[in-house]
């Protein structure tokens, strides 16, 4: 599978270490009424340990069935994951998932509660290690003061961030998350985009994410994988570690969004219709 940079080609030295994640010819499928659907077509990639992995496509093409299917919840019909070379065949504390629905928490416990409770079922930490752990990594997306609150009191955005505080305090091999700020108003999803990309910086963990925004792909990943319309085939992987939140709107930025655009569907974004847009995307 060849592998481009934004630029066409990666100046990247490659990494001594083998990958942590390997996902090796993977198909998936599922069942419907009438008959056998094909998620995905024989992907593969590998994630290195700190990577930020983006999987890019249009809705459809099986990019959160591939990344449940990372989490151990989907079996492959065909290929293989492995997680530091052992085959994933089941969930596990190694690989914690955040969804983009907000109502992951249940309602009866307070935020530190609901981060302290996969610490102590899965990790088996007493109590006063878990509330701890818990507090630290809620302290870190900026939510200590409402340890105590219980979700219904808290904004979407808010939820989000405890799912994440909740994510990161089980210490996982592999973060995964699933359009987790697709339903947040623009302002809040940037906000969530910087918090996350802070808390990378700070604690430089695994992410594999999934998303169908380009922008946000460009923003939050190192490097981009681009599947195809269904059934999800890999089109292209991609270096995109060059760019950051501060890069949007810059003509850089858009160029390589414009030709994103072309690898997974053919023709260039209705913006590239604009002369700056036009020029970028010549370059």
């Amino acid at each position: 599978m060849a592998t481009h940079s934004l630029r066409v080609v990666s100046d990247r030295a490659a990494p001594l270490l083998p990958p942590l994640l390997q996902i090796d010819g993977v198909s998936l499928e599922y069942r419907t009424p009438e008959r056998i659907v094909r998620a995905t077509h024989q992907v593969s990639f590998d994630v290195h340990a700190g990577d930020r992995f983006v999987l890019l496509g249009p809705s459809g093409c099986g990019k959160s069935t591939l990344l449940k299917a990372v989490a151990g919840f989907v079996a492959p019909a065909e290929g293989e994951i492995r997680l530091e070379g052992q085959r994933v065949r089941q969930p596990g504390p190694d690989r914690i998932v955040v969804f983009q629905e907000f109502d992951q928490l249940p309602p009866w416990k307070t935020v530190v509660q609901n981060v302290m409770f996969p610490l102590r079922q899965a990790r088996g930490l007493s109590r006063a290690e878990a509330r701890e752990r818990a507090l630290d990594s809620l302290e870190k997306v900026g939510l200590a003061d409402f340890a105590d609150a219980y979700p219904h009191t808290l904004s979407g955005g808010m939820k989000q961030r405890v799912a994440i505080a909740r994510a990161l305090a089980m210490r996982p091999k592999v973060l995964l998350m699933d359009e987790p700020f697709a339903a947040l108003d623009a302002l809040t999803r940037r906000r969530m985009q910087e918090e996350l990309l802070a808390l990378w910086d700070d604690a430089g963990f695994t992410l594999l994410f999934v998303t169908h925004s380009i922008e946000e792909a460009l923003v939050v990943g190192s490097r981009i994988l681009l599947l195809s319309p269904h059934p999800g085939r890999v089109r292209a992987e991609l270096n995109s570690h060059q760019f950051g939140l501060a890069s949007q709107g810059g003509t850089e930025f858009q160029a390589a969004a414009q030709r994103i655009h072309t690898m997974l569907f053919g023709e260039p974004a209705a913006e590239a219709q604009t002369p700056r847009a036009r020029s970028a995307a010549s370059r």
